[in-house]
């Protein structure tokens, strides 16, 4: 892999990952025996990907990438905390990461969890709850797709969740600005051009990320 160094090259490196994970050309690197000692006293990852917890979106294969390639952060519906927000400065600030990714998906059952409880007012039990409570705030203000009148005459107008792609969508740019907005390392890192942030949908049948939102310059 060239040297990378600034964030269009990361982008780059990304979606040309990306697109031989797409048309079945994979070629892992990074990813045998040499690299495994290369990596054992440190490790210089090109990009910080903070991405769902979402089994069938694993970052590492998606951008057929290997060891010490990415710093990867996860959670449930790819929600935000002080430790997410903390371990993505540490991948930016002290492993000089030029890129981080925001990587959003479709069939999200946090997003979609989020939706019922706005619809509803139904609020999963436990802990997930709180992957709840976080997704929210990024889809409270989209507009109602309609109303359903429910089954008896009569009875009372409930509003309708906006369509998944939207939720998708704006949840993924409402984390990228979030980001930006909470971190002054982000923040300072992408005013001087070290850094950018990139939010990303994933396709799960296609295989395919598409931009969705980015701040800092990618070279395009």
């Amino acid at each position: 892999m060239p040297h990378v160094t600034t964030p269009a090259q990361a982008w780059a490196e990304l979606l040309a990952g990306n697109e031989r994970f797409v048309s079945g050309t994979m070629e892992h690197p990074s990813q045998n025996a040499d690299r495994r000692a290369e990596t054992r006293g440190a490790q210089h990852p090109f990009a910080v990907v903070f991405g769902c917890s979402d089994s069938r979106v694993a970052a590492e294969i998606i951008f057929d990438r290997g060891l010490g390639d990415l710093f990867v952060v996860r959670t449930a519906g790819h929600v935000v905390d002080t430790t997410v927000v903390g371990s993505i400065e540490y991948g930016v600030a002290v492993l000089g990461a030029p890129l981080v990714i925001v990587l959003g998906h479709d069939s999200c059952g946090a997003v979609a969890a989020a939706a019922n409880a706005l619809t509803t007012g139904e609020m999963p039990p436990g802990f997930v709850r709180a992957v709840v409570d976080r997704v929210i705030p990024s889809v409270v203000h989209l507009p109602d797709a309609g109303t359903d009148e429910g089954p008896a005459a009569g009875s009372r107008r409930r509003p309708m969740p906006p369509d998944p792609e939207t939720l998708k969508r704006d949840h993924v740019r409402h984390t990228v600005r979030m980001l930006r907005g909470y971190s002054a390392v982000l923040e300072s890192a992408i005013t001087e051009g070290r850094c950018a942030i990139v939010g990303l949908e994933y396709a799960l049948a296609e295989g395919r990320v598409r931009l969705v939102e980015h701040e800092g310059d990618l070279g395009q």
